[in-house]
Order: structure tokens, then sequence, then C-alpha cells
């Protein structure tokens, strides 16, 4: 299918690797110009390279920490006028809330919230005048299936996906769309990381094959997967649907909403 994007502008936040950078491929792939951004520079730039070799699309790094003002802005001078925006931050570490101290509710609000929403606030309107904007916030199936132990992340994503869904019905009418993609346990580094903490010294792999075993899939997701839905989600084709929050988690959420 032709998403009819060809030419278009995107950042892509949190692509250096796993579903962000799956994310910017699948962009790319469609001749999309993509502006990929994330803190780790040499993580990055090597990104941008292998992912210019994979699709031949013009792919341009900047090292940025977008939670900060001084990094939305150096990544916006690199893209100042995005037809597309990815907002896409890793979450906060599990834990027990009776630990949690305000600082750590502040950084993740800021990296899990606050962040996306100022970068919509810079790009929307330009979105609005050129009659197309796509907005998709990679947010976690834990929106919809909170657990205790991510209450951070929980806490702050369920803030941003509220603003989102506000915004949207006021936007739509100009062909800009926001939507957020939740994903469940897809096979990336992150997950491999938080199943070695789960895990708390045991076996690893015996540990993920009990959590393979917990999805109606029978695996893990494949990040390629989830970039060729952001991609379809800001794809011209998709200009009807705004204000979802969709699920890919191979069917391990057990409800119809």
């Amino acid at each position: 299918m032709d998403l009819r994007i060809r030419g278009r502008k995107a950042i892509v936040c949190g692509a250096s690797a796993g579903l962000g950078r799956a994310t910017a491929v699948a962009l790319a792939r469609e001749g999309v110009s993509v502006v990929i951004a994330a803190r780790d520079e040499a993580r990055l730039s090597k990104a941008a390279q292998e992912i210019t070799a994979e699709t031949g699309g013009n792919v341009i790094s900047v090292a940025a920490d977008v939670t900060t003002e001084a990094g939305r802005a150096s990544l916006l001078a690199a893209c100042p006028e995005p037809d597309i925006l990815i907002n896409n931050a890793g979450g906060p570490p599990p834990g027990d809330f009776r630990t949690w101290t305000r600082d750590d509710w502040i950084k993740a609000i800021d990296s899990n919230m606050l962040s996306a929403i100022f970068l919509i606030q810079a790009t929307v309107d330009g979105m609005i005048e050129r009659k197309f904007g796509r907005v998709v916030n990679i947010t976690s199936h834990m929106v919809k299936a909170p657990v205790s132990i991510l209450g951070l992340s929980n806490g702050a994503r369920a803030g941003l996906t509220g603003f989102v869904g506000g915004l949207s019905r006021e936007v739509a009418c100009h062909n800009v769309t926001l939507n957020s993609v939740l994903p469940g346990q897809f096979d990336t580094d992150r997950l491999k990381s938080n199943h070695v903490r789960f895990a708390q010294g045991g076996d690893v792999e015996a540990f993920r094959d009990r959590a393979r075993s917990q999805i109606p899939a029978r695996r893990f997701g494949d990040p390629e997967e989830f970039g060729d839905m952001c991609a379809f989600l800001c794809g011209a084709r998709a200009g009807y649907i705004t204000g979802q929050n969709i699920l890919l988690d191979g069917g391990q959420f057990p409800g119809l909403l």
C-alpha cells in the first residue's frame, strides 16, 4: 500500500533503538525525510547510517534530550516544520510507590508526558496551516492495564493520553490527527533488560518463556510490526483515525474496550 507520504518530513524521538528506530525505518521506506533524536550521539549516528543504508532514505540524527527545552529547540531547529511527529521516550524504572519522591514523579512526567506535549505545542499549528499533520505517541499497554510497580509510567502516560484525546477533536477538521500506539511486549533490548530485572537473579530464559506463554499469540512482538502500524497512522489514508489508543499486544489485554 502506498501511504502517500513520500516527501513529507518527520521527527522521530527515541529512535536510536527499539520501537522508535523501527518506526523511523518504516517511515524512511515510505520516502519520508526523517530526523531521528535520542541522547546517545554515537548510537544515534550509527542508527542513522544504518537506516539510510537499509532504506535509501534521507535520515538526519540530532543528539538531544527532548525532556529539556534546549534539547527540543535543537531538534526543532533541524526540522522546524514537520508533517509527522513521533513522540517516544523510555519509561521510568519499576518500583514501590511508597519510595517515590516528588523528584521521581516530576522526572517521569517530564519524560513521558510534558516533553511530548511541548513538541506538539511547537508543531501542531504549522500542521494546521499546511492542512496535514500526523502525531503518534508511543506509550504503553499499561495505559489500559496498569500494574502498580510501573506506577510512574502509568501516571505520566495516562496524563498524555487524556491531553491528546481532547486536542485530537479540536484539530481533526484540519486534517491533523493525534493517536497513541500502546505496545505490549515487543522483543527489544528494553524488554530483555526488564526481564533480567524481574527475574531477580533467577533463570532469565525461563522467565521469558513464562512471559511468552501468557501472550495469546505465544510470542513477543517484532519491532518491524510496530513500525509499520505507526507508519500507517501517519499516512494520508489514515486521516479518519484520530484520538485513538491502538493496542498492539498479541491479544494479552482481556477486555473489550
